[in-house]
């Protein structure tokens, strides 16, 4: 069973920057997949970046240029660099361990105009 752990939200002003991390324990040499999704208010959940095992990564269009997601062992980041009101949201962490998925609780992000 893997455990993932957020931290690193909050209040930052337009164009700001925040560091999100996500501690993962439990089972975790099986985890390939590791991926940053938010949900912002009155919306759905959104995949927001994702990184592989061997460091493959992907983002979103909304992102692209803004986000950078790492990876170092048993721990995932998410830099956020010139952040927008559109930005804020509930930010989850999720790892896929044999076709299973787990989520963290979450870490809200509020970015003011």
């Amino acid at each position: 069973q893997v455990q993932l752990v957020e931290s690193g939200g909050g209040l930052v002003q337009t164009g700001g920057s925040l560091r999100l991390s996500c501690a993962a324990s439990g089972g975790i040499f099986s985890i390939n997949v590791m991926d940053w999704y938010r949900q912002p208010p009155g919306k759905q959940r959104e995949l927001v970046a994702w990184i592989s095992s061997s460091g493959n990564t992907n983002y979103a269009n909304s992102v692209k240029g803004r986000f950078t997601i790492s990876r170092d062992k048993n721990t995932v980041y998410l830099q956020m660099n010139s952040l927008k009101p559109d930005d804020t949201a509930v930010y989850y962490c999720h790892a896929t361990q044999i076709g299973v998925g787990y989520w963290g609780q979450g870490t809200q992000v509020t970015v003011s105009s």
